[in-house]
């Protein structure tokens, strides 16, 4: 089965640890980039930049958790 858009950007496979917190906050992260690719004809770029925005914030907040 093919990765979703959100999936792919932060590696929701990628979890050596087998970490729950780490698990959810892909996730969560994920489903909101797929939100935003949903609108994402009405401005390319201001839904790159917010799933970019998500795609960083996920990886400081999996930082915290693995701390």
């Amino acid at each position: 089965m093919s990765k979703t858009i959100g999936e792919q950007r932060v590696r929701v496979e990628f979890n050596p640890d087998d970490n729950g917190m780490v698990q959810q906050l892909k996730q969560k992260t994920a489903e909101l980039i797929n939100i935003v690719d949903q609108i994402k004809d009405k401005d390319h770029r201001l839904a790159a930049l917010a799933m970019t925005a998500y795609e960083e914030a996920a990886m400081w907040a999996v930082k915290c958790a693995t701390a």
